[in-house]
């Protein structure tokens, strides 16, 4: 089978692996668990309504070209484009940055017409999608790459990453100019502590090795965000076994359970200071790799491949 995914490439200095981690990752694990499965990946590079429109007749070429037996395209703005034909069918992953933004909802209402299969990475988000067929709606979150997401020596990550031993480091989930993320309540969470030794690290540039070096350096990973569908964040956090607070937004609180040492709050800046430190003085070593055995990779992978089967 032969499969075309279509995704965003808009970012400046696009690099699939970095800015598409999720998507990438979920290809090749795809193709580890069945070598039949063949893929191409069309990369939308304009950006509004009329943006994604002058990308439609490269699409039909490149589906002329290709010989595809089915799309996958993520994302409502690309979901939108790959139906505007009707030949090749089209499955359709939601996650999150679409259903939860109230202006994409109606248009994420048509992609789910439009569309085969549809994926949401969450119950949370298939339960904003009130009108979600049962019949061709799958919750399937975007998996962990365990061989990469793992726990390592602090002492040793920090020294790679030239990190002071002597600092307390709480990594925040992106870069601090997405207003989605909430980095004001994080400052502002941050400042009550009255640490002096804390040190608030932006998420931003980094490749995934990178990032899960940076898991296994810092004291604790933070997330305010208004708004997430499944978070990858969170979930390479925790198989990383560092320490995770949380809002309360989108499935952190069925990811998270019930993992001693983490900590889901409030969206105000006393709480989420409070849960920072309960978090920091735990004194027990996190366990939470041990429940996150149902998101790795492989299996996310045979879930969406029976998805494929189905169209």
């Amino acid at each position: 089978m032969r499969i075309l995914i279509v995704c965003s490439g808009n970012a400046p200095n696009f690099d699939l692996q970095k800015h598409q981690a999720f998507i990438y990752d979920q290809v090749e694990s795809l193709k580890e668990v069945d070598a039949t499965l063949e893929f191409d990946y069309f990369l939308i590079t304009g950006k509004g309504l009329w943006g994604y429109l002058l990308c439609f007749p490269h699409l039909l070429q490149q589906l002329r070209r290709g010989r595809y037996h089915l799309i996958h395209a993520h994302v409502v703005m690309a979901s939108l484009l790959a139906t505007m034909q009707r030949r090749v069918p089209v499955v359709t992953t939601f996650h999150g940055s679409d259903i939860n933004d109230p202006r994409l909802r109606m248009l994420s209402l048509l992609a789910d017409v439009l569309s085969r299969k549809t994926i949401y990475v969450s119950q949370q988000l298939k339960k904003k999608a009130v009108y979600a067929s049962p019949k061709k709606s799958f919750v399937i979150p975007c998996g962990v790459n365990f061989s990469l997401f793992m726990p390592r020596s602090k002492q040793q990550s920090r020294q790679q990453l030239g990190l002071s031993p002597d600092r307390t480091y709480i990594l925040f989930s992106s870069g601090f100019d997405n207003p989605v993320k909430n980095y004001g309540l994080a400052k502002k969470a941050i400042d009550l502590l009255k640490e002096d030794t804390i040190e608030l690290l932006e998420l931003k540039n980094y490749t995934r090795a990178d990032v899960a070096l940076l898991l296994t350096a810092v004291d604790l990973a933070l997330i305010t965000s208004f708004s997430e569908g499944s978070s990858q964040f969170l979930k390479e956090a925790l198989a990383c076994n560092c320490p995770v607070v949380s809002t309360d937004v989108g499935d952190a609180r069925v990811v998270m359970g019930n993992i001693e040492g983490c900590y889901i709050t409030s969206y105000k800046p006393d709480d989420v200071a409070a849960s920072i430190r309960s978090a920091l003085t735990y004194q027990s070593p996190l366990q939470s790799r041990d429940h996150m055995g149902r998101f790795d990779n492989q299996l996310i992978a045979k879930q969406i491949r029976d998805v494929y089967s189905q169209c």
